[in-house]
């Protein structure tokens, strides 16, 4: 086999490398090392696979070529002969390569509680969850230079500590899982709508997001925040095929074509929102899926319980205060007492939303709702103008164009 890679394999390569990178780093210890001998054994794996074809253990395969690789690091590093030999050159049984997945593992190593919560989630995201620096920066609404100081102080703060990477226990496992839980919903959010590129969706991050969600919701059916955030992931993921038009275009929520809804996803998210119910509102992820279960049970945008949203957004932000969470407020508050009562509330964010396109872009649809056509194309434009993403700014420069044709009011 020559010329390309197997098919599916660069899918392969994506879905094993932070089992691998778990493995190595619960084996031995030495983050750097490990991500380093992960890129060379994908590397190897690229090139060998694509002429002799996948092996009968691809997994087993990546760690046995990453364990070399790190051997032949620590054989250069006097500080480290003691473990070169007792360590570094055992070889990994297939059992526990096949049988064993260390990427939710990974995740909560990775939120060690010696690092902020902040460069935690960066740290994870980067190391497991595959983001690029640019793309962590934008979900941060951080510069890209300042991310990646902040990946490189965590990896720095890591490698101070005696056994950083030492498997937590369940009690440690709980106090991590609030950051983790994060991390899952960054890298949903990501493959939901990207932050720049010419697509909108990017399905490899969403649906490796949901499966590792679904992972640890297996750990821990009975909490409400991971049931919350699973149900949150898929019933957002139910409406992936009607939010992009035949040329990939954006169409809002109150444009799409709700048939193309996924009803068994649907299915599946309200049945695990309401099983929460019983326990109480808890947290901002139970809320969350609460609000996207009246979207998906409104059969037409006119039947959404714009009152009932409004109220959860209120209780979401009582519990966490976050500025999107206050704009999403903003958009409901609106629908409920008037554009008017919406503009006043997005007004309050412009220093903690400054520069960020989504302020300008709720701006202009209230400004059309309220029939201030030149406010409502100068905020699209504005919109247009800050998003890195293609179809969101084909969006909103075909809405400002389209405000620009209408006849003046009377």
């Amino acid at each position: 086999m020559t010329g390309t890679l197997p098919v599916g394999t660069e899918d392969l390569l994506r879905e094993l490398a932070p089992q691998v990178l778990g493995t190595l780093v619960r084996r031995f210890g030495d983050f750097y090392t490990a991500e380093d001998a992960l890129q060379e054994a994908l590397l190897a794996a690229a090139t060998q696979w694509q002429a002799e074809g996948l092996p009968d253990n691809p997994r087993g395969w990546l760690i046995q070529v990453a364990q070399r690789r790190m051997a032949d690091a620590v054989r250069a590093e006097v500080a480290r002969r003691r473990r070169e030999t007792t360590v570094f050159e055992r070889d990994v049984p297939d059992a526990e390569a096949v049988d064993r997945d260390d990427t939710l593992a990974m995740f909560f190593l990775c939120c060690h509680p010696a690092l902020s919560g902040a460069s935690a989630i960066a740290l994870t995201l980067r190391a497991v969850g595959g983001l690029t620096t640019g793309e962590i920066a934008q979900a941060f609404l951080l510069p890209e230079t300042t991310m990646a100081q902040r990946i490189s102080r965590a990896k720095k703060r890591l490698s101070t500590l005696e056994r950083p990477f030492a498997r937590p226990s369940n009690a440690e496992w709980r106090e991590r899982l609030g950051a983790v839980l994060h991390v899952l919903y960054l890298i949903f959010s990501e493959g939901h709508t990207t932050t720049s590129g010419p697509n909108l969706h990017r399905t490899d991050l969403s649906t490796e997001a949901i499966r590792l969600t679904r992972s640890i919701h297996r750990l821990l059916p009975e909490d409400n925040e991971v049931t919350g955030l699973l149900a949150l992931m898929l019933l957002t993921d139910a409406r992936r095929a009607a939010r992009t038009g035949a040329h990939g275009e954006l169409i809002p929520l109150a444009e799409q074509n709700r048939a193309l809804w996924d009803r068994a996803a649907i299915t599946e998210g309200v049945t695990l929102t309401t099983g929460t119910l019983s326990r109480g509102l808890t947290g901002p992820y139970q809320l969350q899926a609460a609000i996207a279960v009246l979207h998906a049970e409104a059969l037409r945008p006119e039947d959404t319980d714009w009152p009932r949203i409004l109220t959860l957004y209120t209780m979401i932000e009582r519990m966490a205060s976050n500025p999107m969470v206050t704009l999403n407020r903003a958009v409901a508050a609106a629908m409920v007492h008037g554009p008017a009562a919406g503009l006043e509330l997005a007004d309050t964010l412009d220093d903690r939303l400054a520069g960020n396109h989504r302020l300008d872009a709720v701006r202009g649809h209230l400004y059309e709702m309220a029939g201030d056509i030149d406010a409502a194309i100068a905020s699209y434009t504005a919109a247009a103008g800050r998003t890195t993403s293609t179809p969101e700014r084909d969006y909103l420069t075909i809405r400002a164009a389209r405000l620009r044709r209408m006849p003046p009011q009377r």
